[in-house]
This record gives C-alpha cells, structure tokens and sequence, in this order.
C-alpha cells in the first residue's frame, strides 16, 4: 500500500521535480495564468497556495506591527519564499502586488480550468490561474476545424439563372452582325435618296482613280 507517498512524481527525479515547480510558481506569479498540463497544474496550486499564504501573513505582521525591533518588513518570509521561488522580481511581486489583493480571502487563491486533450501524446491539459484576476469561465477547447458557413442570400434578392458557356459565346458571336443590320435598315429607312444615287452611279466613277490606271494597263496589256 502506498502509506506516506502522497504527490506525484511526474517522471521526473526529485531536484528535477523541485525545479520544475519553481519554474511553474515563478511563471504563474509573473503572468497569473499560464497553460500546462492537468496533472502539473494540480500539483501546483497547493504549492503556490502555501505560498501566497506566508506572504499573506507576512503583509498582516507587517500591519499589525508584531515584526521584531528595528523591523519594517518580514525578512525571514521573504527568504523562505525565495527558495521556492527564482528571482527576486517574483518573491517582490508575491509580498507587495499579490499579498494585498488577496488579504481579505480565506483560501483557494488559484483556480484550474481543463481545456480537453493535447495533440500528439493526448495529454490531458489546463489552464491555472489566480482567481482575483480572472473571472469564471469555460475551459473546454474543441479540436475540430471550424466550418465556414455561407452567409444566406436574403429573400427578397431576384434569382438568377444559371447560363451555360455554349450559350454566352453564340450570344457574344451574334450580336454584333444582328447590329449591324439593324443599322443599315434604320440608314435606308432613313435617308432612301441617298441610297439610290449610289446604286444608280456608275461603277467607272465609283472606282477610285488609282484604280482605273491599273485597270487601263490590264486592259492594254490585254
């Protein structure tokens, strides 16, 4: 039976283990949310709980005065914060920023949210994050490709036939000659005298003169 061997181990040796929630607490002080797996994600909200707790009570001392002589702020909490921590910007966030907005609630500082199956290994993933900076909401993310859908055309739009290409081109082909005999109808239905002084003109004066040498010279060579 597995007596005394809470937690979990996460594939990982023990300094391994500790640098990788140091690393977790750290990034989740500095940014209040951050995305990782189910199983990391619950094996550090009790570690980020504990210690936004001691810099809880280290803020109300403080407040309270009840630090030891010549004291103003709780040394001792902060170096004990910075072993569980790295950098000093993040144990200074954890006491001044986070501490005081979180003063007047009992407990449960971080909040977990699971956000389906990760691609490639199927690892069950979550988001972690404090609760005063977030509010509740759903975590489920779907895997599936979203469908584009076609806007509807409104009811009252004409509807338009569809029209095959052999039919466009004849339409293309025909137009111009059927112009063009509209046209010379209109011409002649308009100006009748001058159509029969061209047809009643010889054809010598309608050749042009160029052309009537030509025609000499065929003539003669003839």
């Amino acid at each position: 039976m597995r007596h005394a061997k809470k937690g979990r181990k996460l594939n990982r040796t023990s300094s391994h283990r500790k640098a990788l929630m140091r690393n977790l607490a750290t990034a989740l002080i500095t940014h209040k949310k951050i995305n990782t797996t189910l199983a990391k994600a619950k094996e550090l909200r009790p570690y980020i709980e504990k210690l936004i707790t001691r810099a809880k009570h280290s803020l109300l001392k403080e407040q309270q005065g009840k630090l030891p002589e010549g004291q103003t702020i709780d040394v001792h909490s902060r170096r004990v914060a910075s072993t569980y921590l790295f950098g000093k910007g993040a144990v200074q966030e954890l006491f001044d920023e986070i501490a005081q907005k979180v003063v007047d609630r009992p407990g449960g500082y971080a909040r977990i949210i699971k956000t389906g199956q990760r691609r490639g290994d199927s690892a069950s993933t979550a988001i972690i994050q404090l609760v005063d900076w977030f509010d509740v909401q759903d975590g489920a993310i779907s895997l599936k490709k979203k469908k584009k859908v076609k806007p509807a055309a409104p009811k009252d739009a004409p509807v338009v036939a569809a029209v095959a290409p052999a039919v466009v081109e004849e339409a293309v082909v025909e137009t111009p000659i059927v112009a063009e005999e509209v046209v010379v109808e209109e011409t002649i239905a308009a100006e009748p005298e001058v159509v029969a002084a061209v047809i009643e003109t010889p054809a010598e004066e309608i050749i042009p003169s160029d052309d009537k040498e030509e025609a000499t010279i065929m003539k003669a060579e003839e």
